[in-house]
């Protein structure tokens, strides 16, 4: 009798422990913090609706279709995506009002994508801070790429720095004993490519800058500017201006005749607000440089990328203009967040999903340029860190040449 009671105290003690490890076991495979459940993703966003900026609120909008299309297919790991995105109107004082309400009153588990350098400056200590993500910034400033002071910070697009260091890399290549003026707005904007084209030249920046002009975006025109640097003899135009003066450029640039190697940011690159004001035959042979397939293209007609994105828009975002660059972006930043959601598996903590989007190794979203793959290490807060050269011809931008990567010495 006792052994038996023996043997069934001992079968329940070891049941007890079975399920105490099961349990323990079923704690270790789901971690959630705040906006985080069985059933849902909270994520946050503040976009430009309204305000000088409001162009860019289609990124919004088409991040929303793309995550409705996630959640028609099953979701990520079985969770839908709340997406809460709210209007700042590209005002910084709105969006430290409209962050702290995603994060405090919605309980959002991480902000995704938000629009602006100004604006997303302001809330970028108070992220870091509260630790919770600012994840994938819709900004080209190189400033995000700061892991050691701002860890829960992280841009998207290659930064303004990576494309002048791509600029610097082609000048080397092509023109290796030009005669370089440097034009560029006097703000952190400008200051960030003439910083990015000295960091490839080196040693070389003093005997290949033959002069570094810089405008002001209050000044009404920006000829005399243009006239002095013609005055120069440089062989090699690089224009960091905005597109009211990038077409001022162009335009004076015609009119003096002058035709050196003109390299344009690809801020500038619209061809209805800058290359038709400037006039489509003084814009020819401007060269730029880019990362996203253009859906307006033909040349992409057969590419499987873009059908599966020409696929979305017409179940989507039905009606709209695929021409808008921003569609092609924010289906590419969605992808990319899905994809590092993805990588979480069931430990959907901040700090989890700050190191899967660290993690990205060879991530290729289908409206990037082939080529051009998304890689993020420990160290390295910039996604994507290549542009393919292109030039304005016949009414429309080109791609040629290989991929460029923007490492120093790489």
């Amino acid at each position: 009798m006792l052994s038996m009671t023996t043997k069934t105290l001992s079968r329940l003690a070891a049941v007890a422990v079975f399920t105490a490890l099961a349990s323990q076991g079923a704690l270790a495979q789901k971690k959630y913090d705040p906006g985080v459940s069985d059933t849902e993703i909270k994520i946050g966003n503040v976009e430009a609706y309204s305000g000088p900026a409001s162009a860019y609120g289609v990124i919004g909008k088409t991040e929303d279709a793309y995550f409705k299309m996630i959640n028609d297919q099953g979701g990520i790991n079985g969770r839908k995506i709340n997406f809460i995105s709210y209007d700042d109107g590209y005002s910084p004082p709105r969006t430290v009002e409209q962050i702290r309400k995603l994060i405090e009153s919605d309980e959002v588990f991480l902000v995704f994508n938000a629009l602006g350098t100004p604006t997303q400056t302001a809330v970028q200590k108070y992220h870091n801070a509260k630790k919770v993500p600012q994840l994938f910034l819709a900004t080209g400033a190189s400033k995000w790429n700061d892991p050691k002071d701002f860890p829960w910070t992280m841009g998207f697009q290659p930064s303004y720095r990576v494309e002048a260091r791509i600029f610097a890399k082609y000048i080397l290549k092509e023109k290796p004993n030009a005669k370089v003026v440097i034009f560029y707005a006097n703000d952190d904007f400008g200051k960030d490519y003439v910083a990015g084209i000295k960091e490839i030249f080196g040693d070389k920046a003093k005997s290949l800058i033959v002069a570094e002009e810089s405008y002001e975006t209050t000044e009404p025109s920006i000829d005399s500017h243009i006239v002095k640097l013609k005055d120069t003899g440089a062989d090699v135009f690089v224009n960091i201006s905005t597109p009211k003066f990038a077409a001022q450029a162009i335009k004076k640039m015609d009119q003096l005749g002058w035709k050196p190697m003109h390299l344009m940011t690809d801020v500038s690159i619209s061809i209805g607000a800058v290359m038709k004001p400037a006039g489509l035959d003084a814009s020819e042979g401007v060269l730029s440089a880019g990362y996203l397939k253009d859906a307006s293209d033909p040349q992409w007609k057969d590419d499987a990328g873009m059908k599966k994105f020409m696929a979305f828009v017409e179940k989507y975002m039905p009606g709209a203009d695929v021409s808008d660059t921003n569609l092609v972006y924010g289906f590419a930043a969605a992808q990319t967040m899905v994809q590092v959601l993805k990588q979480c598996g069931d430990n959907l903590t901040r700090e989890n999903v700050m190191k899967q989007a660290a993690s990205l190794k060879d991530f290729a979203p289908d409206t990037l340029i082939p080529g051009i793959k998304v890689n993020t290490g420990p160290t390295d807060f910039a996604p994507i860190e290549q542009l393919k050269m292109m030039q304005f011809k016949g009414g429309k931008w080109d791609f040629f040449g290989d991929i460029i990567s923007a490492e120093v010495g790489g």
